[in-house]
């Protein structure tokens, strides 16, 4: 392993130094206030994902499924942006935010406009999916209007399935207030004891092994289900035989679950990770939820024990924790959910014949191969291409980058498979994927296990690119196939995350990949790649010179052009470049997923900018940057987002893409996405995204991906018939 600066070695020659002062006196230039705030665009997009819950034109199990996305993102963003805010307040660090306000202010701006997505998140439930859940015959029930015979049968389940695991818990002088975990669903009870007349306290933990809802058992033709907590709720009586059940509430607590590892190259990094797994547990509280008919005693409490404030509260009308609704959406009603997508073999990677094995190394010596995801299948291209590595005698090694995946993945399983075979086997795992840091432990020592090399990265870096090498003897030489991709190695995300891979046996990639993977795993420090642009080293001056380069054309009156395709947008320099090549004629278009903190139709500044964002069944993944280069376009694909994380502290790579029918491919793809006939959310220059989904007659506009699934349907219907 080497440390981050060591990396940076050599950087420093007079052409950069030329380039930077020329794009620090350009940004002088440029008016303040530039940029929208990164954290209210991230609620933006959160609030997009809720307008397709609200969407009475989606099918109703998949709003169910958008409701419990937005429920689970904001989870996310508590326990990672806000925590980061307010630890940078407590620790003095308070440096400005992108927008140059005091983190103070900026907390209080989010704070107000978490609660205001939470009540409408709450109403999108009570208001509008829920009662059309009902209209299809899928209903959720409160106690009060079940028949007696419906209620015993619930009690009778109760006493069977739920009482055994329940854990309530008293605060009084022998028994401290209890540790409530972060994300918990729990019930606040008071109970007054009979004899004494004392009140007391009591906190429950609704279990959250148990199906949270509790399907109710009828003669109708629709189901019908109980929510957990509510089924609890009624039956408090039983927990606390002898005293008198006074109130009852729900709440949930949300804790700082960020991580910050302290990486030093005398330590060992999983056990600096699992210590630092342990204390996440224990983070401080950032958000309590409670229900909107909390007594206040109840409430005081809370506030006073958990030592939260009054603008940490959010109270809620209706359920709390609607991530419950994942498992509702799950319900096998086909008629309630998009129609039915089967990824498609990718036509190079087809067999051929019927029930054959594709050959993937001859398909791939034939000319790079570009596949699309979830449209043309993983499991036939990049799973089938490991798994052929594995048992092919040819193969004299393998290496790739994992950054999450799944326990029981085909990949892992190829990765052993290939090591038992005796291969030379490199896995670089990067443990510090936030969320997956225990999982990611649990299989990489399973991989060591097996015989395969693993090593966890480079000191202060996340290794983010998705990249694989197969080392293969052909014909007394040693040939490179390489992988690219713009996802992770998933297979089960693969089939809802929209992304690209690049398969080719182009030496030029060969060669990039296998002194990149020497880099990772080794102390050789290489600077010059030729297809590849990598990240911390070359990535962003890499990308400032391409939009440069279209500025000056642009400029010289050549064509000119710069596309973008990320999940964020944020980074200064990289937004500040594309704003002087706007003023320069550039037309700029960016499709972003998330957070973007352009400002686009500025007057003097980015009238020439458009940004776009598209949401639906898949999630747009994959990043493309395109440079029209005066008639002769570069496109890369890749795995960086435009994020100072990615860009200064992660290892990423883009891959130039050559294929004449690819690069038309992702042009294609482009044209459609920024079309005014397409479903899209644009942004206007005060960070308003607009939904544009009908046009002035109320027909609906083209869904980007259902068009794409088509495409790829026609494509292989065409190969078929020849």
């Amino acid at each position: 392993m080497m440390e981050h600066d060591a990396l940076d070695a050599g950087l420093g020659d007079a052409d950069d130094d030329d380039f930077d002062e020329a794009v620090e006196a350009e940004d002088d230039q440029l008016p303040d206030h530039r940029y929208l705030d990164r954290e209210v665009s991230w609620l933006a997009f959160n609030q997009r994902v809720l307008e397709l819950a609200e969407d009475p034109t989606v099918p109703v199990l998949e709003r169910a499924n958008f409701l419990a996305i937005f429920a689970s993102n904001l989870d996310e963003f508590f326990m990672v942006r806000v925590a980061g805010l307010k630890r940078r307040i407590v620790t003095g660090l308070a440096v400005p935010t992108n927008v140059g306000r005091a983190p103070l202010d900026v907390l209080a701006d989010i704070s107000a406009e978490a609660h205001r997505l939470q009540l409408r998140h709450a109403a999108a439930w009570t208001e509008k999916v829920r009662p059309a859940l009902a209209g299809a015959g899928i209903e959720v029930v409160t106690w009060d209007s079940l028949d007696d015979d419906t209620a015993a049968r619930l009690t009778e389940y109760f006493q069977r399935n739920v009482f055994p695991v329940l854990m309530p818990l008293a605060v009084d002088p022998a028994h401290p207030f209890p540790y409530i975990s972060g994300l918990s669903l729990n019930l606040a009870i008071r109970i007054r004891n009979a004899r004494t007349g004392r009140q007391e306290f009591a906190r429950l933990k609704v279990p959250p092994m148990l199906p949270r809802f509790v399907e109710v058992a009828g003669d109708g033709p629709g189901v019908r289900y109980l929510p957990l907590e509510e089924l609890i709720s009624n039956h408090l009586g039983d927990l606390f035989p002898g005293m008198e059940v006074l109130d009852h509430h729900a709440f949930r607590l949300t804790r700082n679950e960020d991580m910050t590892i302290e990486e030093d190259e005398t330590e060992n990094l999983i056990q600096a990770l699992e210590a630092e797994l342990l204390r996440r547990r224990f983070g401080p509280p950032i958000r309590l939820e409670i229900t909107e008919d909390m007594d206040d005693v109840t409430r005081a409490l809370l506030l006073s024990e958990l030592d939260i404030t009054e603008q940490e509260v959010y109270r809620l009308p209706g359920s709390l924790d609607l991530r419950g609704l994942f498992d509702l959406s799950r319900i096998d009603r086909p008629d309630l959910h998009y129609p039915p997508h089967v990824p498609k073999t990718a036509l190079a990677f087809q067999p051929p014949e019927q029930n054959g094995r594709a050959d993937l190394f001859g398909a791939i010596r034939k000319g790079d191969v570009l596949v699309h995801h979830p449209y043309e299948s993983f499991a036939t291209s990049v799973q089938a291409f490991l798994e052929q590595a594995a048992r092919d005698p040819h193969v004299l090694a393998i290496k790739q980058t994992l950054y999450r995946t799944s326990g029981d993945s085909p990949i892992v399983q190829a990765l052993i498979d290939a090591a038992e075979a005796g291969k030379q086997v490199l896995a670089l795992v990067e443990v510090k994927a936030r969320f997956d840091e225990a999982n990611n432990i649990v299989w990489a020592r399973k991989l060591e296990k097996a015989g395969v090399h693993v090593v966890y990265g480079l000191v202060g870096l996340k290794t983010h690119c998705k990249l694989a090498l197969v080392i293969r003897e052909e014909e007394g030489r040693l040939r490179h196939y390489s992988h690219v991709g713009t996802g992770n190695y998933n297979p089960k995300t693969s089939r809802i995350y929209e992304d690209f891979g690049l398969f080719t046996v182009d030496d030029q990639v060969g060669r990039d990949l296998t002194r990149l993977f020497n880099e990772l795993s080794g102390y050789a420090i290489e600077k010059k790649f030729k297809r590849l642009l990598v990240a911390p080293l070359h990535l962003r001056k890499g990308l400032l010179r391409h939009i440069e380069k279209e500025r000056q054309n642009a400029l010289a009156g050549k064509p000119s052009g710069v596309r973008i395709k990320v999940n964020s947008m944020v980074d200064e320099q990289i937004i500040d470049a594309l704003y002087r090549a706007s003023q320069a004629g550039v037309p700029v278009e960016v499709w972003v997923r998330g957070i973007c903190s352009i400002r686009p139709g500025v007057p003097g500044m980015s009238e020439n900018i458009t940004v776009r964002s598209i949401l639906g069944r898949y999630l747009e993944h994959s990043r493309i940057f395109s440079f029209a280069n005066d008639g002769d376009p570069q496109i890369f694909i890749g795995s960086a987002d435009m994020m100072h994380r990615n860009l200064d502290r992660r290892v990423e790579a883009l891959v130039r893409v050559i294929d004449e029918n690819q690069l038309r491919e992702l042009t294609t793809l482009f044209d459609l996405a920024m079309d005014d006939g397409t479903s899209s959310w644009h942004l206007g220059s005060e960070g308003e995204w607009t939904r544009h989904s009908v046009d002035a007659e109320g027909a609906p506009l083209i869904d980007l991906q259902e068009h794409t699934m088509a495409l790829v349907q026609r494509k292989r219907r065409a190969r078929t018939a020849r």
